[in-house]
């Protein structure tokens, strides 16, 4: 692992955020998620210099068509601001419903 996976992996696992649980390097084929949740289907990948936007500009749309959602953070983005990441992966995470709201009465077919 980075520096910055493990910086976030240490507030990711264990069921740290909000009870959820994260996996890290796991297995998507063709791809390995640098952490996700299964449960919401959430991908987080982390992006270093080596990575190159048409890349994963096509391994975003891949995963996306699966089913995930995939949110991405730059390296440098957890080693300075890693309480601002965490906070955005929960309202990913916590800040949507895991099923349709239903509508008001009267509104819809």
């Amino acid at each position: 692992m980075t520096d910055a996976e493990r910086l976030l992996w240490n507030h990711l696992r264990g069921s740290r955020l909000e009870g959820l649980k994260f996996r890290r390097q796991h297995p998507v084929p063709p791809y390995i998620a640098d952490f996700c949740c299964i449960e919401l289907k959430l991908i987080i990948e982390l992006d270093g210099s080596q990575h190159s936007q048409q890349a994963d500009e096509t391994r975003t749309k891949f995963l996306e068509s699966q089913g995930w959602t995939v949110v991405r953070f730059w390296d440098n983005e957890v080693l300075l601001q890693v309480e601002a990441v965490v906070g955005a992966i929960w309202h990913c995470a916590c800040g949507r419903t895991l099923t349709p709201t239903p509508l008001p009465v009267g509104e819809g077919l």
